[in-house]
């Protein structure tokens, strides 16, 4: 069993973190039956980008990072808080962990910029959201990742990103992959309608 961090920062989008838990528990109950998600916050409530609240299964300061073997994070909205938690060192540290442990890393959207004010994509290729006159791709590059503007998906070495929220089932079938196999991705994209 592989248990995945769903790594929540206040202000986060929904959509973009429920396609993890979905994805990887299609694959729990219909495909391999090997993942398990753990959603992950540094607070004991969080609230999304559209105002309604989550309560993660655990803390930040109560888990062994160690003890998971991939990381998801969503991205969210600056107007709701979002880069408070993402760019906090406590949630730039556990990034950082997961990188030099080599383990799976998969941003959907902002989320990437996380990524980027780790450190962990200096020289990397990687992307971001990709709309509103290219500010979020260039605020990327000028925290040292190789921006690719035009590819939805971007993936260099553990880690996989994106540029906007359509993106976010694309993000979680690639993690899916990752941690399984070809065929048992196929398999849940199969049973989930998306094949």
């Amino acid at each position: 069993m592989t248990k995945t961090m769903l790594l929540l920062a206040d202000g986060f989008e929904a959509v973009e973190a429920s396609v993890f838990s979905d994805v990887l528990g299609w694959n729990r109950f219909e495909g391999d039956g090997s993942t398990e998600v753990v959603t992950v916050g540094m607070r004991e409530r969080l609230r999304c980008t559209w105002n309604f609240s989550v309560i993660p299964e655990a803390l930040l300061d109560e888990v062994d990072v160690q003890g998971f073997d991939a990381l998801a994070i969503p991205g969210g909205f600056e107007e709701a808080g979002f880069y408070s938690d993402a760019f906090s060192e406590p949630f730039l540290d556990v990034i950082r962990a997961f990188d030099a442990a080599g383990k799976p890393i998969a941003a959907i959207c902002v989320a990437s910029l996380a990524l980027g004010k780790s450190g962990i994509l200096k020289g990397r290729r990687a992307t971001t959201y990709n709309l509103g006159g290219g500010k979020r791709q260039r605020q990327l590059s000028d925290l040292g990742a190789v921006c690719v503007p035009d590819e939805p998906i971007v993936v260099d070495g553990n880690v996989i990103t994106s540029y906007n929220p359509s993106t976010a089932f694309g993000v979680a079938f690639a993690l899916l992959e990752r941690l399984t196999t070809s065929g048992n991705c196929t398999e849940v994209k199969r049973l989930m309608g998306f094949e």
